[in-house]
């Protein structure tokens, strides 16, 4: 299972408690569902407890479910076959009885908008943000990226929702995709907190724990990155050392050196891949690292000019 059908799967389990709780969950779905139309009401999902849970939440908000004998039917989707859960109420009493709800009239609403009104309680908004997210939102495995988005027909709830969020302390961005209109977040603590408020606790601790998991990869691949970067440059830096000295013995020989340059000669010769500090410490007595590489800096120079200088 998707971590979206994970966390709508969270959602499904909460209990239907209130009735008002329930009309407003119900209204999200309806408004992000499959149509909501004076003719026709139809929800369409993939996942049978969220199935099962409308059932139970139109129940509990106006007496009566969706029509019976509604069959589920399967999708192909390349070598996946997924089942297709197609609730419908298409009688005509029914479908005024919810409109009257919400305060629409099936019989001249020609577009459909949020009645804020049937949403005064934080309750019911935190109900009705649940029903529009399993109804018409999903969220990305937090392994992956993060984005969390609801997607609807319709343009006017898509703008008020957003709204609606803005009071409820969230953050959203909006945009368009082929022809429709889309909240979305991509910020992970946004996320995980809009989880936390509709009911999914379980699926925003795992995102943070994800999110910790990553931050720690990221900061081990940084380390091994920059471990790897100082180790091209001491490489780098110890045969330019090692075609110096080269040099200078051929010129003079090191026994001609000062002794501390004749011992820094002698260490980098032995210890081609030793860093400045492991060769300061394997100097007799130890020195600093700046002390071994001004010594070195010096051979660099002899093996340049040719010229003696003392350490």
């Amino acid at each position: 299972m998707s971590f979206s059908g994970e966390v709508k799967t969270e959602l499904c389990r909460l209990p239907v408690t209130r009735s008002c709780c329930a009309r407003a969950e119900a209204y999200g779905a309806l408004l992000y569902g499959h149509t909501f139309s004076p003719l026709e009401i139809r929800v369409v999902t993939g996942q049978e407890v969220f199935a099962e849970r409308l059932q139970r939440i139109f129940r509990r908000a106006f007496g009566f479910g969706f029509d019976e004998g509604v069959p589920a039917r399967s999708e192909n989707k390349g070598e996946k076959s997924r089942r297709k859960y197609s609730l419908v109420i298409s009688e005509k009493e029914k479908i005024r009885q919810i409109f009257a709800a919400f305060g629409y009239e099936a019989s001249n609403t020609l577009s459909l908008h949020i009645n804020l009104s049937v949403l005064e309680d934080e309750c019911c908004r935190t109900s009705f943000l649940r029903g529009a997210f399993l109804a018409g939102g999903s969220v990305t495995d937090p392994a992956k990226r993060y984005h969390l988005e609801l997607v609807t027909d319709h343009q006017a709830v898509s703008r008020e929702l957003y709204s609606l969020l803005l009071e409820m302390g969230f953050m959203p961005k909006d945009t368009m995709r082929a022809g429709n209109p889309v909240t979305y977040f991509k910020q992970s603590e946004a996320i995980e907190d809009i989880l936390t408020t509709m009911g999914a606790p379980l699926a925003a601790m795992q995102m943070m724990q994800e999110k910790v998991l990553k931050d720690m990869r990221n900061a081990v691949n940084r380390k091994v990155n920059c471990d790897s970067a100082n180790a091209d440059k001491i490489v780098t830096a110890a045969g330019e050392q090692l075609a110096a000295i080269r040099r200078v013995e051929q010129q003079r020989g090191l026994d001609s050196l000062p002794e501390a340059l004749q011992e820094a000669a002698l260490l980098r010769i032995a210890n081609p891949e030793a860093s400045l500090t492991e060769l300061a410490m394997l100097a007799d007595p130890p020195v600093s690292k700046s002390c071994m590489s001004h010594r070195l800096r010096k051979l660099a120079a002899l093996g340049e000019s040719g010229e003696e200088e003392d350490a």
